[in-house]
This record gives structure tokens, C-alpha cells and sequence, in this order.
């Protein structure tokens, strides 16, 4: 018998690549590279985790080997190569991989050094708690759909019941046919309050929820440079977002040399290998691109990361960290590409949109356990009721049964005699004896009473949305407040960013800067107002032989302008010196200006808005004033501009702003004060490249120590020729200021009214302000304030104490004060400051 010949089919050959092409490329879109918008998961990871649920690897249970784990998904679910699987398992158990990892991994998952895993047989698993609680939880409640696996013989489900948007808390990426995703990871505690946020405003737009979200928190930590790639990439879906590691400047010991400035970098930007940087460094080193660079090292351990990049003794520390943000992949950039599957299509969509489409996932979810618990309530409360039927009828349904000849006799009996279903005659066929006690009675009775409560709630649920809310905000809150973690990734703003000062709240800050320049911003808040003759709180943490040289207090949208001893000033926003702890040592200010190595900052400037109206005074060692134009200053290049002229051995010491009524008020280490107008009769305004004229008469061994502006609207309640006081008027009668703050270095103060200091000419001995009660005692700052002000008062060592003013007696120029600070031995004041105005209209500056 012969076969029938093949029958050949002609066809266009385009059009069947084309065809065949698209069907794989859809596979490969669906089915292996993109995540779904709704679980966040790609189906092999999918398949892991439901499978891993299935063999009951809980958090509570013993590890289980890899191997085992990926024979089972791939027997079951996933027909491809097993390395595939155990790639994907490898990296839900990696910490500088996942944000919050699925997998809870026992053995070598690999490095950030891009050491591979051991392989599957020596490694081991089990899920995490954060996916059982906020992942696989209620999926047996018929909250999700399930389709068959590759040949039938399993069930899977489409998508897991997440409880949380895990696309956002650990990202993904991949690339498909044409398309390719990349989403950052999200801090868990954020995401749920971005979703609590449009829960309670379905109307919040993506800048709004960026309040909640401010960007991306790697598992890595680093730094993120900039708010603009963040926007743009939350707005439209993609965006370059600049990732910086954390790099410090540190004076390290070297073997057999004299100590070095070395380059410290404790934290890389997410998914850089640590190896092949130190490699590519070293390769820039070797080829002439990268000067000033004399040693690398890596000192990584098990407590951290080090990486030690240890400076020749010529080199700028912030020009060699520039050229490396600018060379290497410490500074890098994430191009976020955030395209996941929507109803089973590949979208670019916003922050909003995502949160959206897992909300509406999570209420679908809701409404089907809902369903199913109901359902279930309701089977139960009929069988419930049967058996009160025939508890009631108890004598009779005995009689009945033992009167039919069979159960299908006895059940159908029932069924007719009082009217049951055929469920709940079996379930009284199948009641054991002691159900009939008048306990069990009682029992069933109620459980039928709260099962009629249940079914009630469950109904309400179903019927109104807003319950189907509250349930979602309270399961989202349950798994932030078990399972969120501090942010890790610091945001830090961008100098061409122009929309960060619109994001960043403008709070009072206090700036510390140490003699070894150290310097970072705390928060006002963070010291509350204590008693007067307190000790007050520390500060910073110090090496043993730094001090607090500079202390001031601002607001984070201020310019901060820097002054240094070689009459050179630079230019910082307040808010992108990095916040710190009390009990952190801070920023090495080399990181942030290009200040050289023997430059020292002598004084610190807040300025809110650059006007004609106002002037910059300064002052030198050697004891010269100048006034110039606060506008003069108002663009200054990256690398400084020159704002004094000083004469051989002279070093700018103090800078203030001022009106041209205003007057100024300058004091000694030995007390004595001079008092005299800015007018441009006494101070006519200089250029920034000029020197000044002379300010005071020194006393032999004296120097200049402080120096304060006295606005113009106190100068017409002071005569020129106030008598002098005598040593016996040692107090004065309270009232509302304003006064002059005399505070010494042993920790002594008092207000003086400033109508006790004459105007006098400059270049005059001036007059005392303060009879030390010590003769070791010292002036340590002079300042104007007034009855409502609260000060802030910092030591050598670091202790800052936050005080009422009023708590500071009034006293005359003769008395010696009363103690304002506890001190230890080794202590001494070193800076005074007030805290700005509530209204942050006003901002005073800093005194040494």
C-alpha cells in the first residue's frame, strides 16, 4: 500500500520568517524577559518561589539543597536549563542584588566582587518571611488563577498574590526581543507609603508622590547625584539616574612612610564589580591618566567595605576623586527603562501608573479571598444549621435512622421529613455520638452565631470599596512594619539641578566644621533647649587631637559661603552639605570644595539673598575692616574667588553681613571692646581685591577674637558719650534687648545692654566687657541678641548645649557673669550661634 505523497504548501517566505519571528519574540516578551507589572516576577522566578511554597520551605523549616529545589521547578514548571533556574534562585538570595531578597540563602551565593556561586548540590535555601507574608500568602484562597504547566500535569498560578508592589522594591531587568526593561530597587517602608498616599488621594500626580518616594534605594547603598533623572524617569517612565559611591578623604598610616591623604570608598554604585574597578583604577594608574595616585589596596571584610586609594603627597585629594567620579564606575549611571507587562502587554509606565495597576491587582485579589471565604462561611453555616435541625428533633431523627433499612434510606427520609439539604444529612449521618451532649450543643449553636457574623462582614466587604481599601492599607502597613529597613541610598542634590530646592524642605540646620575639616549639618531639632549651667549633649565624634572650629546655624535653602585664612571664599547651598548624626564625625570638607591642603576656613557666611542693599564686613588677624557689597559675591566660580587683599603674615578671620547704618562691635581674648558704624563716613565700601583700614588698638599680648553687627534700629537708643561704669554696678534691670552675649571660654556668660558700649571712632583701645573671674579665663564670643532668642553654644570637644537667652542674667560691663555651660577639665567654649527665626527670614551667622 503507498502512502499519499506530502502535500507542498507555497508561501510567501517574508512573511513566514515574519510570522514565525513575531511568535517567538511575544514568547520571549511574555513568557521569560519581562516582569509582570502586578507580583513584579518573571515566570522563572515565579516558578521558584511557588515551587519552594509547595515543597514547604518556609521560614520556620531547615534549608533544603539548591539542587533540589531547581529539579523540582524544572520537572514541574520550567523545561530549560537547569543553570538558567539556579541563576535566578542565586540572585533572590543575594543582599547587594535584591533590596529586600526573596530567597534566604545557606552557602556561597557569590560577591559584589563577581565571584560566582558555589554550585546547586553545596548550596542551600528556603524562602524568606517577607515572601510568605507579602507574597505567597492566601494563594490557596483562589485569590489568583491558575493554568496548567508545560504538559498538563500541574497547576500554576499566573501570578502570585502579592501583598506589596515588589516590582518596585526590587526592581528588574532584562532584555527582550526589541524591548529591554531596567527598573531600580525602592526602599519597602517608602513604597508602602506611596501607596497609602494614593489610596487616600486617587488624584496624586508622580511629583506628588515623590514626597513619599523621593527615588530608588540600592541594596548597595552609595549615593544617588541629583533629583532631575529621578523626575524625569518617574514621569515618563525612563531616565538617567547618577549613582556616586560613598568616598571619604582620610589621613592614613603608611608602611614606613610618613602619613598620607588616601581616598576611602566604602560603598560602590549598584551592580559595580568591586574587583574590576580596583582593576580599572589601577590600569588608569599605569597609563598616565590618573595622577596623584601612589597605592591601592582593597581591606574589605566581613564588617564592610574599604577600598584604600592612597594619594601621593603633592596631589589634591578633590581633584583625584573628581578625575575618578569622572574615569571609573564609582560614579555611574542607571538608565531606568520602566517597561513591564500590563494585561499580558509590554508598557513604559510612570510611578503612578505602577502603583495604580498593583492597587487594582490587590483589590482584585481582596474581592476573591473575600469570595472565597464567604463561600466557604456559607457551606459551613448550612451544615451548621442541619445539625441544629436535628438537635431540635433529636428523639426522631434517632428513631428515623434506626428505623431505615440503609443510609441512602435514612438520608432521603430526612431530606423529606424536615426538609434538608443533601449535604446536611450526611453531615447528621456522619455526627458522632458526643456531638448530642448539651455542651456540643451549645457549640455548634455558637459557631453558628458567629459564622452569621462573618458572612454579614464579609457581604459589607463586598459591597463597598472603601473596606476593600482599609483592608489593603492595613495588610501594606503590616508588612512596613515588620519588614522595612532604614533607606540605604542617599539623595544627594545635583549642582545643575534645578528643581531639587523645590523638593527639599527649607528646616533650620546647625553646620559644624572641625579644625581638621570635618563639617556636616544636623538638624536644630536635634538638640532641645536644656537649662542654663547644663552640659548640654555631644555634637560630633572627634579624633582626639581635633576641635570644633566653626559653628553656625541656617536654613537649607541659604548660600553658605566659605572664607578662608588666604582671603579666598567659595560657595556651598546649605542643604548639600550631607546631613550627619550627633554621634557622626562627618564630611571631609575637601570633598565638597576645592580648598588646598594649607587653607585653612576661617569663617562661614549664610546668605538668603544676594542684594545691593547689604555688605559683607570682614576682618583680619593683624586687625583690618572692610566693607564690600554682598552682590559682589553673588557669582563665585567653582574653585573660589578672591574677596580681601592681605598683606604678608595677615590671614582673613571674620566676615559678617551688614547694612551701611548698622554699626559693628569688636572684641579681644583679654575683654576689651571697641564700638563703632559701618557708615561710609567711618567704612566707605572696597572693592574685593582691596586690604582695608585698621579697626583697633591692640594691647600688648592681645588679639582680636569676635566681631558682631548691631542693626541700625537699636543704634538711636545708644549716646555717644555714655558715662563710664563703675566696678559696683554689677547688675542691670531686665528688659527687652537688645544685648551684647559676652560669652568665655570657661564657660561664664551674661547680657550686657548694648547701651553700655559707646560709639566711638575706630582704631580706638575701646572699652571692657567682662572682669574674668578666672585669671586663666579668656572671651570666647561676643553677639547681639535679644530677649527671644535661643542660642546654641558648642565646645572644643563637641558638647552643644541649646539655651532660652533669657535664661542668661542681664549684667554690666564689670560683672563676671554666670556659668551657661557645665565644662569638663579639658573643655573650653569654642563657638557661639543662635538659632534662626522660625519664618527662616533672618539668618545669623556663625561665630569663632
Amino acid at each position: 500500500m503507498t502512502s499519499s505523497p506530502e502535500r507542498i504548501i507555497p508561501t510567501d517566505l517574508r512573511q513566514e520568517i515574519s510570522r514565525s519571528y513575531l511568535e517567538y519574540a511575544m514568547s520571549v516578551i511574555v513568557g521569560r524577559a519581562l516582569p509582570d507589572a502586578r507580583d513584579g516576577l518573571k515566570p522563572v522566578h515565579r516558578r521558584i518561589l511557588y515551587a519552594m511554597h509547595e515543597l514547604g520551605l518556609t521560614p520556620e523549616r531547615p534549608f533544603r539543597k539548591c539542587a533540589r529545589v531547581v529539579g523540582e521547578v524544572l520537572g514541574k514548571y520550567h523545561p530549560h536549563g537547569d543553570t538558567a533556574v539556579y541563576d535566578a534562585l542565586v540572585r533572590m538570595a543575594q543582599d547587594f542584588s535584591m533590596r529586600s531578597p526573596l530567597i534566604n540563602g545557606h552557602g556561597n551565593f557569590g560577591s559584589v566582587d563577581n565571584d560566582p556561586p558555589a554550585a546547586m548540590r553545596y548550596t542551600e535555601c528556603r524562602l524568606q518571611t517577607l515572601t510568605s507574608n507579602a507574597m505567597l500568602r492566601d494563594i490557596e484562597s483562589e485569590t489568583v488563577d491558575f493554568i496548567d504547566n508545560f504538559d498538563g500535569s500541574q497547576q500554576e498560578p499566573v501570578v502570585l498574590p502579592a501583598r506589596i508592589p515588589q516590582l518596585l522594591v526590587n526592581g528588574s531587568s532584562g532584555i527582550a526581543v526589541g524591548m529591554a526593561t531596567n527598573i531600580p530597587p525602592h526602599n519597602l517602608g517608602e513604597i508602602v507609603d506611596g501607596l497609602i498616599a494614593l489610596i487616600e488621594n486617587p488624584e496624586i500626580t508622580d511629583i506628588q508622590l515623590m514626597q513619599y518616594i523621593p527615588g530608588p534605594d540600592f541594596p548597595t547603598g552609595a549615593l544617588i547625584i541629583g533629583g532631575s533623572g529621578i523626575k524625569e524617569a518617574y514621569t515618563t517612565g525612563r531616565g538617567s539616574i547618577t549613582m556616586r559611591g560613598v568616598a571619604q578623604i582620610e589621613t592614613v598610616e603608611s608602611r614606613g612612610r610618613p602619613d598620607r591623604e588616601a581616598i576611602i570608598i566604602t560603598e560602590l554604585p549598584y551592580q559595580t564589580n568591586k574587583a574590576a574597578l580596583i582593576e580599572r583604577i589601577a590600569d588608569l594608574v599605569n597609563d598616565k591618566k590618573l595622577e596623584g595616585i601612589a597605592d591601592i589596596r582593597d581591606e574589605s571584610d566581613r564588617d564592610g567595605m574599604r577600598i584604600v586609594i592612597e594619594l601621593k603627597r603633592d596631589a589634591y585629594p578633590k581633584v583625584v576623586l573628581n578625575n575618578l567620579y569622572k574615569q571609573t564606575p564609582i560614579q555611574a549611571n542607571f538608565g531606568a527603562n520602566m517597561l513591564a507587562l500590563v494585561n499580558g502587554e509590554p508598557q513604559v509606565i510612570t510611578l503612578r501608573q505602577f502603583l495604580q495597576v498593583f492597587l487594582d491587582f490587590r483589590i482584585e485579589c481582596i474581592t476573591r479571598r473575600t469570595q472565597y471565604e464567604l463561600k466557604k462561611a456559607e457551606d459551613r453555616d448550612i451544615i451548621l444549621q442541619g445539625l441544629l435541625i436535628a438537635l431540635a428533633n433529636l428523639d426522631r431523627i434517632i428513631e428515623l435512622i434506626r428505623r431505615a433499612a440503609d443510609t441512602p434510606t435514612a438520608r432521603q427520609e430526612m431530606m423529606d421529613s424536615y426538609g434538608l439539604l443533601e449535604v446536611q444529612a450526611d453531615a447528621i449521618l456522619q455526627m458522632q455520638l458526643r456531638r448530642l451532649t448539651a455542651l456540643e450543643a451549645e457549640k455548634i449553636r455558637l459557631e453558628h452565631e458567629e459564622l452569621q457574623a462573618q458572612i454579614n462582614d464579609l457581604k459589607d466587604i463586598l459591597a463597598k470599596r472603601s473596606r476593600i481599601l482599609e483592608i489593603i492599607q492595613a495588610e501594606a502597613k503590616e508588612i512596613r512594619a515588620s519588614h522595612a529597613t532604614p533607606r540605604q541610598t542617599i539623595i544627594e542634590p545635583g549642582e545643575d539641578d534645578l528643581l531639587d530646592i523645590d523638593l527639599i524642605a527649607n528646616e533650620k540646620s546647625a553646620i559644624l566644621l572641625t579644625e581638621q575639616g570635618y563639617i556636616k549639618r544636623m538638624p536644630v531639632d536635634t538638640f532641645e533647649a536644656q537649662n542654663r549651667a547644663t552640659r548640654g549633649k555631644a555634637g560630633t565624634k572627634m579624633k582626639e587631637d581635633d576641635v570644633v572650629q566653626h559653628f553656625f546655624t541656617c536654613c537649607d535653602h541659604d548660600s553658605v559661603l566659605f572664607f578662608s585664612d588666604r582671603g579666598v571664599v567659595y560657595c556651598l547651598k546649605a542643604y548639600q552639605i550631607p546631613v550627619s548624626s550627633r554621634t557622626a564625625r562627618g564630611t571631609p570638607i575637601v570633598q565638597l570644595l576645592p580648598i588646598p591642603p594649607a587653607e585653612k576656613i576661617t569663617s562661614i557666611v549664610s546668605v538668603s539673598e544676594f542684594t545691593d542693599e547689604e555688605y559683607l564686613v570682614m576682618l583680619t588677624g593683624k586687625g583690618y575692616v572692610k566693607k564690600t557689597a554682598l552682590s559682589a559675591f553673588s557669582s563665585i566660580r567653582a574653585n573660589g574667588l578672591i574677596a580681601i587683599s592681605l598683606e604678608e603674615g595677615d590671614r582673613l578671620r571674620w566676615v559678617r553681613r551688614a547694612k551701611p547704618e548698622d554699626s559693628i562691635i569688636i572684641g579681644t581674648r583679654q575683654g576689651m571692646t571697641i564700638h563703632f558704624r559701618t557708615s561710609h563716613e567711618q567704612l566707605r565700601p572696597l572693592g574685593r581685591a582691596t586690604r582695608g583700614v585698621k579697626s583697633m588698638s591692640l594691647k600688648p599680648k592681645d588679639e582680636l577674637i569676635s566681631m558682631d553687627i548691631i542693626p541700625s534700629q537699636i543704634l538711636n537708643t545708644i549716646s555717644d558719650t555714655t558715662e563710664e561704669e563703675t566696678s559696683e554696678e554689677t547688675v542691670v534691670p531686665a528688659g527687652e534687648g537688645p544685648w551684647v552675649l559676652v560669652i568665655t571660654t570657661g564657660g561664664l556668660g551674661k547680657r550686657v545692654p548694648v547701651s553700655r558700649f559707646r560709639l566711638q571712632n575706630r582704631a580706638g583701645l575701646g572699652v571692657l566687657a567682662i572682669k574674668f573671674r578666672k585669671s586663666g579665663d579668656k572671651l570666647a564670643a561676643l553677639r547681639i541678641v535679644n530677649a527671644d532668642d535661643e542660642l546654641m553654644i558648642v565646645t572644643s570637644r563637641g558638647i552643644i548645649i541649646r539655651q532660652a537667652i533669657n535664661a542668661i542674667s542681664p549684667q554690666s560691663r564689670m560683672a563676671t557673669g554666670v556659668r551657661v555651660q557645665k565644662l569638663d577639665d579639658d573643655d573650653a567654649i569654642a563657638a557661639v550661634a543662635l538659632v534662626p527665626p522660625s519664618n527662616g527670614e533672618e539668618d545669623l551667622e556663625e561665630t569663632e
